[in-house]
């Protein structure tokens, strides 16, 4: 009988141990894949984080050409400004200059006229 209770407490021992063996190596396999899943994980964080460092310092690079269009902007459109006084400037002189001549011109053909009939009037004097 004592016999029978070292076998059974061997068999009840090796079971225990296997048993044991499949547990940490269970263990082993899921602690290997949640180690993988980090570093896969972390990778991807490292990868989103360097995304957005460059994403960073391009919206700050486009912001800067932004404010130079802007200033560059204004530039053009104080120089525009400017050009258009000097076009309404040169447009009131024109004008005037066009009233000028109209009047010369009546003044040329009242002028005429005048010639016209003078030398009318001194040819039939002369006859």
């Amino acid at each position: 009988m004592e016999q029978f209770f070292k076998n059974r407490l061997v068999v009840i021992l090796s079971i225990l141990s296997v048993s044991l063996l499949v547990i940490n190596i269970g263990s082993c396999v899921g602690s290997y894949s949640q180690n993988s899943l980090r570093k896969k994980e972390m990778a991807q964080r490292i990868q989103a984080e360097e995304k957005l460092m460059a994403f960073s310092s391009e919206k700050a690079s486009l912001a800067d050409r932004l404010k130079a269009k802007e200033k560059e902007l204004d530039e053009e459109r104080v120089a525009f400004q400017a050009t258009k006084s000097a076009l309404l400037q040169e447009q009131l002189v024109c004008q005037t200059l066009k009233e000028e001549l109209q009047k010369v011109t009546k003044v040329k053909e009242a002028l005429e006229t005048d010639l016209k009939k003078a030398l009318a009037d001194l040819k039939k004097a002369r006859k």
